[in-house]
């Protein structure tokens, strides 16, 4: 999906840096830093144009987390690889996640699928088509790595590349993991106006 991000890479990875640089100064890393990405190939716009742009800006190795080819044959398949320092897969995060709480995943779950039929309901009365069958596992996976990073290294910043964030893109769902608490507000990065 984030080849259909028309605006210019190097100017979003720009105004990100710039706001992950204010970010870090007011909330300086305990740890290395490790930029984590979720299997998008490689376009020339989008997420994938834009991470390479952030990790080279602060020097990064980036880390990928995959569906399972078991949920998506082609996800690991066609994602960009370019400086990974490491790689997991979908199942191996729920796995950390399950070993914390062993309720983490159903109750995730429920959380995506109940945000997913409120929005088909919105869209159905909107004359819109419902989402795609795909968002359920993108949601998960956005999630799950989100909170499991946040587990494993004591600490996360997620940056948005965006200020207006569409209720039915698979970012939204980030609102979930901040009702579950599985991240906080301060470690949300804004786009900003």
């Amino acid at each position: 999906m984030g080849g259909y991000d028309p605006r210019d890479p190097t100017v979003v990875a720009a105004r990100v840096g710039s706001r992950l640089a204010e970010h870090w100064q007011a909330n300086p890393p305990a740890k290395p830093l490790l930029l984590i990405i979720q299997g998008d190939p490689l376009e020339p716009r989008g997420i994938s144009a834009i991470t390479p742009q952030i990790a080279a800006r602060f020097g990064l190795g980036r880390a990928l987390v995959c569906l399972d080819e078991s949920m998506a044959p082609y996800h690991a398949r066609d994602a960009d690889r370019s400086n990974v320092m490491l790689e997991y897969r979908y199942s191996q995060l729920a796995g950390v996640l399950q070993t914390v709480d062993a309720g983490i995943i159903p109750r995730l779950e429920l959380s995506v699928e109940t945000a997913i039929e409120d929005r088909n309901q919105r869209r159905k009365r909107m004359g819109k088509p419902p989402l795609k069958h795909w968002f359920r596992d993108f949601a998960l996976l956005q999630e799950v790595t989100k909170a499991a990073s946040r587990h494993l290294c004591g600490g996360i910043t997620v940056a948005h590349t965006a200020g207006d964030i569409s209720e039915f893109s698979v970012t939204s769902f980030y609102s979930i993991g901040l009702e579950l608490g599985l991240v906080e507000a301060s470690e949300l990065v804004s786009y900003g106006d």
